[in-house]
């Protein structure tokens, strides 16, 4: 199973904009494996917290609120699962053999300098891989995934409705906690006290 956090549109079919399958190639070029001349990028965990953790860790050390989970264009962020069943093998760089095999150090997977970590993807994309796994910079024992979209997205299944992000999920408490990010709840509103008039 694969876990994606995306922007999703209400009603937008699995690869349209909105959709849990879409991706959006031509807005990519700053993540770590982008590489739009060669493919496009989806990236994904086999941990829902890591999905989360990625996009809150833009966030370490600040407060949010309901209120900064809602996005301008009326999209809302939402987690989704994929079987990956068919998308057959995948490399595995958290496995010493496949680095080994390929000549990496685990300093290059993990490395913050984003030419190196595209170049990085760009030779498994020619090995005619689907995609590979590596291990979050957050938290090492979380497994992601990058996958390359025009050879996995048709080999994926939707497993269900995506499920908006909210402050009261657990997942995304877990992912707050791992980055440093605190979550605020609004006070309840305290309903004024009535008293009965007696006449």
């Amino acid at each position: 199973m694969l876990h994606r956090l995306f922007p999703w549109s209400r009603g937008a079919a699995p690869t349209d904009p909105g959709g849990p399958l879409f991706n959006p190639r031509r807005q990519q070029g700053s993540g770590r494996h982008d590489r739009p001349d060669l493919y496009g990028a989806i990236y994904v965990s086999r941990a829902e917290v890591s999905a989360v953790a990625e996009w809150l860790a833009a966030f370490r050390g600040q407060q949010l609120t309901a209120e900064d989970f809602d996005r301008t264009d009326g999209r809302v962020l939402a987690l989704v699962g994929f079987d990956d069943v068919e998308l057959g093998e995948l490399a595995d760089l958290d496995e010493p053999a496949e680095l080994q095999k390929r000549r990496l150090r685990p300093s290059l997977v993990a490395t913050h300098a984003r030419p190196l970590t595209q170049q990085l993807a760009g030779g498994l994309f020619d090995e005619g891989l689907a995609g590979f796994g590596w291990w979050s910079t957050l938290e090492a024992s979380w497994p992601n995934v990058t996958l390359f979209a025009e050879r996995a997205v048709s080999r994926l299944v939707v497993t269900g409705e995506p499920r908006p992000l909210a402050i009261e999920d657990p997942i995304v408490a877990a992912a707050a906690a791992a980055v440093g990010v605190q979550l605020t709840r609004p006070r309840p509103v305290a309903r004024a006290r009535r008293t009965a008039r007696l006449d």
